[in-house]
């Protein structure tokens, strides 16, 4: 079947989306992170939506508000749920045989569907979620690059250790193309026991406990933002997977096929 694209309407403003229709009953919605458009990193999200389409699941996937084609302020992941209701809402309208719904979103998407509470969605697959403070990103000069946010020492370490273990990186400290006083503050913080969770990471904890649905987590392995997270959450969680050598965006082969499987999974699930 065609894709099409759609509009809708989120409190006065006009949302972009695109639809892959399919049979099935059960259906995927694809949340956006960051600023990002709704057809994702590389092209990931539009990828995801055909493959899951041919395997006979609908799909809609959505710009927010401020955000790629659709209009409106950008209030950011924090002030996302309109923008998920809204285009639940659309997916509804425009596939009226929809009985079930599985959210799929990474990083600050996967934290906007936990802060709602899962949206009155059914199932879940939450990837890399974001814990971090939106003020522990947000550079003092309004003109500089946002700073990086701080990691949790068990991240630190990990980091190091695999530094450590690469012989360029050894070869650089050796040679003196690493700044000491910056790598020894940060052992210095390496060194520490993690804090307590951050109060993002406590507001996740219980709009998660509040989802009467399914939800499944997925980390991978290589990114650090996966690693805060696990740095903030209980490890011993049944809900979590780790997929191997998978950076943020899953853009390694093995990794794509990963979570699409994960994904698939979930909707054969419910269907």
């Amino acid at each position: 079947m065609t894709r099409r694209h759609l509009t809708f309407a989120c409190d006065g403003s006009q949302l972009a989306g695109t639809l892959d229709p399919a049979a099935g009953r059960t259906g995927l919605l694809i949340v956006t992170g960051g600023n990002e458009l709704r057809s994702g990193p590389w092209s990931s999200q539009a990828q995801i939506a055909g493959k899951v389409a041919r395997a006979g699941f609908p799909v809609l996937r959505f710009d927010r508000r401020g955000v790629g084609d659709s209009d409106g302020e950008n209030t950011g992941f924090t002030g996302a749920a309109s923008d998920i209701a809204a285009a639940i809402a659309a997916f509804q309208a425009h596939v009226p045989t929809l009985k079930r719904i599985v959210a799929f979103g990474n990083c600050d998407a996967a934290s906007a569907l936990m802060l709602a509470g899962g949206a009155g969605c059914d199932a879940l697959v939450l990837a890399n979620p974001w814990t971090f403070e939106p003020e522990a990103v947000v550079a003092p000069d309004i003109e500089a690059a946002p700073a990086p946010p701080p990691m949790p020492p068990s991240v630190l370490r990990r980091h190091y250790l695999k530094r450590l273990a690469d012989p360029r990186a050894v070869w650089r400290l050796l040679t003196g193309k690493v700044r000491l006083g910056q790598m020894a503050s940060s052992l210095v913080q390496a060194a520490k026991e993690d804090g307590a969770p951050t109060p993002l990471a406590q507001q996740l904890t219980r709009g998660l406990a509040g989802f009467t649905g399914s939800a499944t987590i997925l980390l991978a392995e290589n990114d650090r933002t996966a690693q805060a997270f696990l740095a903030n959450w209980d490890r011993d969680d049944p809900r979590l997977r780790k997929c191997p050598g998978a950076s943020h965006s899953f853009v390694e082969p093995q990794a794509r096929i990963w979570l699409q499987g994960q994904i698939l999974a979930a909707l054969r699930s419910l269907d």
